[in-house]
């Protein structure tokens, strides 16, 4: 009766650990996907490259912007982009990430996962002709990302509390 009671523990402890391992590595393989996506959507982004830009965002995005208001709809939000950031070739804006302060969380539904949330802090760069670039603001971001038959795609935005760029890295 004594030996049942030790193997009993350990096999708890066996399952109760591989239980968390598998989950580990769930999360560990979201957060590479997540992180990869993210950064194929800035590279668009900071290329002004808005056909790229557009493939990462879903028809119903919506974009909120604590200074420039409210922007819904892909078509708007590219247009947006290309009418107004990547419209001056004299002047371009340069997005990077604050890597200390980004961070994913999945969204599960049943223990599976239908989406995510990135957020951080990202800074802003000016690039004008003739000068050397410098930075110019650091803000907030959140974003959700949802995964629709394999494809994952941001579907919100938020950009917020942009203010001077203090150096926090």
């Amino acid at each position: 009766m004594k030996i049942y009671k030790p193997l009993t523990v350990l096999f708890l402890l066996v399952f109760i650990n591989s239980k968390t391992v598998q989950a580990q590595t769930k999360y560990d393989s979201l957060t590479k996907t997540i992180l990869h996506y993210d950064s194929l959507f800035w590279v668009a982004y900071n290329n002004c490259d808005t056909v790229s830009f557009g493939k990462y965002i879903t028809d119903d995005v919506e974009f909120y912007h604590d200074k420039g208001g409210i922007t819904l709809g892909k078509k708007k939000l590219v247009n947006s982009i290309t009418n107004n950031l990547c419209s001056n070739p004299d002047f371009k804006l340069r997005r990077e990430a604050v890597q200390k302060t980004v961070e994913v969380y999945p969204l599960e539904n049943n223990g599976v996962i239908y989406g995510a949330i990135i957020s951080g802090r990202h800074y802003f760069y000016i690039n004008e002709k003739g000068k050397k670039e410098y930075r110019d603001g650091m803000a907030r971001f959140t974003q959700l990302w949802q995964l629709n038959n394999g494809v994952w795609k941001m579907n919100r935005i938020l950009s917020y509390d942009h203010g001077p760029a203090k150096d926090i890295d």
